[in-house]
């Protein structure tokens, strides 16, 4: 297959001809090697018994390949790391090394964490753009740089395509796949991250089943701040003998090692006078198709409304996971942007903002996203609280929907279809 341009693209060719070092990280699957093989003269893939056994028996040998060199799958050998930054040491020219890694090494496997020499640079599943669902007319940058521009466009994306794209996933290996294949390759994936992966990261997981039910409670609780011991209940309900906190909460750190959990931190606010902000995290599988295998949900069960989220949270399964697919979105753009993403939520939950993207000077755009197709006065309230509050530091407000058209309310609110939104 021809390779499928990603967002991720961009930031390499503006990046890579200037800096030595780029590691890039992401869940399996994702597309590191694909979109990393498309720079590469050379490549070293450490997943291979054979390669690991030659690099572990002459560490700097592959400094001589052709360069730029990819190494892919480098937590295999944690000892690249600081080969590779001391080869920056000595050549700072850009372009040599491109490493890729879908988990996170053990604490003082390497000498350095690499600071000054390789840059981390995030890869996470494809947008909606990147899967060619619809035609963005609006980019996120645009709301950053250029607020209270003009809006429109007008699509012809559904629910029901919403929906579909949330349950064929959007790694970029699993594309095109007839459902009944697609549905065991995510299974096969999800039990491997148990059965294989944490091993492989050194974590002994005696009870697999338990594991499992711990991230499938954790893919109800998506798009929600349930604390982990909702978590840990709803995962052990019946269990006499339920883990203990350190148990689950190894469960948790080896999954975020493994990128697999990828939650939204909540927003601090710069140079902004709110206070009484929850500190708590939003909770995110990777790819939401991930928490809809994990959940037994298929496209017909999400559109009747089946599913119940873990927490006191309203709302429905399909909105909640809604959100997670705009987040995935959000975040691949808002890096591309150079911008980051939390979410807002008031101590007494009484108000909330699902997602807050800041530039680097602390501007930000607020972001609400709704399941409707048209929003109303009471699904924008939160977005005007916000504006009262932050004042000039909130540069626009939008509302994420699942409708057809692009426009800007009476009141400024950008009212935008997900599938019109790109980078």
């Amino acid at each position: 297959m021809a390779y499928v341009r990603r967002v991720i693209d961009t930031e390499l060719d503006e990046l890579f001809p200037h800096l030595a070092a780029i590691a890039i990280d992401g869940a399996k699957g994702v597309g590191k090697t694909a979109t990393s093989r498309e720079r590469a003269a050379s490549v070293i893939n450490l997943d291979d018994p054979a390669e690991r056994e030659s690099v572990l028996a002459y560490a700097e040998g592959f400094l001589t390949r052709p360069r730029p060199l990819l190494i892919d799958e480098w937590q295999h050998v944690p000892s690249v790391w600081d080969t590779v930054r001391r080869a920056v040491d000595d050549d700072n020219a850009g372009g040599q090394f491109l490493l890729t890694g879908s988990a996170t090494p053990r604490a003082g496997a390497t000498a350095h964490s690499g600071a000054g020499r390789v840059v981390r640079i995030r890869m996470r599943p494809m947008t909606l753009a990147e899967r060619g669902i619809g035609t963005p007319s609006l980019s996120l940058r645009g709301f950053l740089d250029s607020p209270g521009e003009q809006v429109d466009g007008r699509t012809e994306i559904t629910l029901r395509d919403y929906v579909r794209a949330m349950t064929t996933s959007g790694f970029p290996g699993l594309q095109g796949l007839p459902p009944r294949v697609l549905r065991a390759q995510l299974d096969s994936y999800l039990q491997n991250i148990v059965d294989r992966d944490v091993i492989d990261q050194g974590l002994t997981v005696r009870r697999p089943a338990v594991m499992l039910d711990w991230m499938r409670a954790y893919a109800a609780a998506t798009s929600t701040t349930a604390a982990y011991t909702q978590i840990l209940n709803a995962a052990t309900a019946g269990i006499d003998a339920k883990p203990s906190r350190k148990t689950t909460t190894a469960y948790r750190d080896m999954l975020a090692q493994l990128w697999i959990l990828d939650p939204v931190p909540a927003w601090t606010p710069f140079a902004t006078p709110l206070d009484r902000l929850a500190q708590s995290s939003k909770h995110h599988l990777a790819d939401p198709a991930l928490a809809i295998r994990l959940l037994g949900l298929s496209e017909e069960a999400l559109l009747d409304g089946k599913g119940t989220p873990v927490g006191p949270q309203e709302g429905t399964m399909l909105g909640h996971l809604f959100e997670s697919l705009v987040t995935l979105c959000v975040r691949v753009y808002a890096q591309a942007a150079e911008a980051h993403v939390g979410h807002l939520r008031t101590r007494n939950g009484d108000h909330e903002v699902d997602l807050i993207v800041t530039r680097p000077d602390g501007g930000f755009v607020a972001l609400e996203v709704k399941l409707a197709e048209t929003p109303n006065d009471r699904d924008v309230r939160h977005l005007h609280w916000l504006r009262e509050h932050a004042g000039d530091r909130m540069l626009d407000a939008v509302v994420i929907t699942t409708g057809r058209n692009a426009y800007r309310r009476r009141d400024g609110i950008a009212v935008v279809p997900l599938a019109l939104l790109g980078p």
